[in-house]
């Protein structure tokens, strides 16, 4: 039973986030049909963080009632900064790359997010990187295989590789506006600062958690923040067009509730609890599970096909991301051993000291008997 609690245990990072990658892979596909359907991306957002509001806040309120610390001025600009850099630009620039390109695409492309993790975690000292290290090595060498790859995505096109449920489908992409070299690089440059905003929301949640570790209230302040800013930046970008804050019951409803709940509620909630113990980076190192996931189901429900192009730079990324994993495990290994040898060093030179204290006996001369006595017999 023990065996199996401790396989539970360490277990558990690895089963969060890839709950969190099935999560953002859905998450793909129904924005990129609520996007086609016509549906604003900058209501979309606050939609989305509407709902994850509703949802969130009251657990934080209940949960987090013991463990929440006293909300300072310092501690809100973090919050405030936090709801502007993921809920507000992130996620309307990533949009509107989604717009430019396809879900299978735009998931690849956020593989760059990792690498950038990376590098923004070694300037913020978040993450140990010693050259000489072979572990230092790997994530480097992992970081930039990850960079090549979304190149190789965005540049690279060659042939349609068929799939047995996408053959006949050759015209449907060019018939949906497409993607061509123009679209996929404007596509992919939106998509790349909002992985730059990404990352650095992800750097100052694992730095604000240290002085506010409430992951649940956390969430819900992002949340309830990033509704009202995307709803201040809504009403600018779509001022005078009152039709696209209308919603029914359909693809785009759906879309909402879905990313609210799931991409926005659970996955601030789950990167949190996470980071604390493996980092920020451990948590972006996943993504390209979300992109396999997405290529499947967008050929699928989108009808959308794969070239050779997308097909190699997606291998590339994957094969470099894990390469930073690989990395990323052999320094949590490194870590757990190093904490239990430091107390193990500790007890050993306390034990040694107590044992020399024990063998200097002292000896004390009682007369009337002309023996030597024991310490309670001492003459005081």
């Amino acid at each position: 039973m023990e065996v199996v609690r401790e396989l539970y245990n360490r277990a558990k990072p690895f089963l969060a986030v890839i709950f969190l990658q099935f999560g953002l892979a859905g998450m793909d596909i129904l924005t990129k049909v609520a996007l086609n359907e016509g549906m604003s991306n900058y209501v979309f957002v606050v939609y989305r963080h509407a709902v994850a509001t509703l949802v969130i806040a009251p657990f934080a309120i209940i949960l987090d009632k013991k463990v929440r610390p006293k909300m300072t001025p310092s501690i809100f600009a973090k919050l405030v900064l936090l709801s502007i850099l993921e809920p507000v630009i992130d996620q309307n620039l990533y949009s509107i790359g989604l717009k430019y390109t396809t879900a299978t695409f735009a998931a690849a492309m956020c593989n760059i997010l990792p690498a950038i993790t990376f590098i923004m975690a070694w300037i913020f000292r978040l993450e140990k990187v010693k050259l000489t290290s072979i572990r230092s090595q790997a994530k480097i060498v992992g970081t930039v295989a990850t960079v090549a790859g979304a190149m190789i995505m965005t540049l690279v096109r060659g042939p349609i590789v068929e799939l047995f449920w996408t053959t006949g489908n050759a015209g449907h992409e060019a018939q949906s506006g497409g993607l061509n070299l123009s679209h996929a690089i404007k596509g992919s440059i939106m998509i790349t600062i909002g992985c730059f905003s990404w990352a650095a929301f992800m750097i100052l949640q694992a730095i604000t958690l240290r002085t506010y570790p409430a992951e649940l209230s956390l969430t819900a302040w992002i949340c309830l923040l990033g509704t009202a800013e995307g709803a201040i930046v809504a009403m600018v970008m779509e001022r005078g067009k009152t039709a696209v804050w209308a919603i029914n019951w359909d693809s785009k409803f759906l879309a909402a509730v879905y990313s609210g709940i799931f991409c926005s509620g659970l996955a601030y909630y789950i990167q949190g609890v996470i980071m604390k113990d493996r980092g920020p980076v451990f948590v972006t190192a996943f993504n390209p599970l979300s992109m396999v996931i997405v290529a499947i189901l967008s050929t699928i429900i989108l009808r959308e096909q794969l070239n050779l192009g997308r097909v190699l730079g997606a291998v590339v990324i994957v094969v470099g991301l894990y390469i930073v994993l690989w990395g990323k495990s052999k320094d949590h290994t490194s870590s757990s051993i190093d904490e239990q040898v430091i107390p193990t060093q500790e007890m050993t030179h306390e034990t040694k000291i107590d044992k020399e204290n024990l063998s200097q006996t002292v000896i004390h001369i009682n007369p009337s008997r002309g023996t030597t006595a024991n310490e309670d017999e001492s003459i005081i």
